[in-house]
């Protein structure tokens, strides 16, 4: 009686597994897009806005890189930039520029770690909150790399084979 109920139960959560799976390969992209363009789009507005608590890191940090004369360009520039990566990536089509523009646009967003440690570490490898807003940007792009995973390769023509 026991083995039954165990292979019952097994056969049970073999089949919510395949269903979960099979729910999550079918809405990860449109998951992911929302995802994605929900914090690339509110962050970036919220900056554009003056409303962002990492106005003062953004800020400080482009003016001891020797940007202070354009620093506020420079900040709404990230911003906007920001906020089109969150627009281009809800169209499937466009995801080759715009994860490019986002690995760039992290790059930069991310350099403070480095750069500008005063501003971001506790101690060694204790980030502050700003240094913890940085650091989750890891799963952006882990987020972002999954969309890539499910983008169809690009056709070659017969002509380049």
């Amino acid at each position: 009686m026991y083995e039954h109920v165990m292979m019952l139960g097994m056969g049970l959560l073999q089949n919510l597994d395949s269903s979960f799976i099979s729910f999550a390969k079918k809405y990860y992209s449109l998951v992911a897009r929302i995802s994605l363009f929900v914090i690339y789009f509110g962050f970036g507005f919220l900056k554009l806005a003056g409303l962002s608590p990492a106005n003062d890191l953004a800020l400080g940090f482009a003016t001891k890189m020797g940007f202070g004369f354009i620093s506020y360009e420079l900040y709404a520039a990230l911003a906007f930039i920001e906020c089109l990566i969150g627009i281009m990536i809800l169209f499937p089509k466009l995801v080759r520029p715009t994860i490019l523009l986002m690995i760039t646009h992290m790059l930069v967003v991310s350099s403070p770690l480095v750069l500008y440690p005063e501003a971001i570490w506790v101690q060694p490898f204790i980030p502050n909150l700003e240094g913890q807003y940085i650091i989750k940007n890891v799963a952006l792009v882990a987020l972002a790399l999954g969309l890539v995973a499910y983008t169809k390769p690009l056709i070659r023509s017969k002509s380049a084979r």
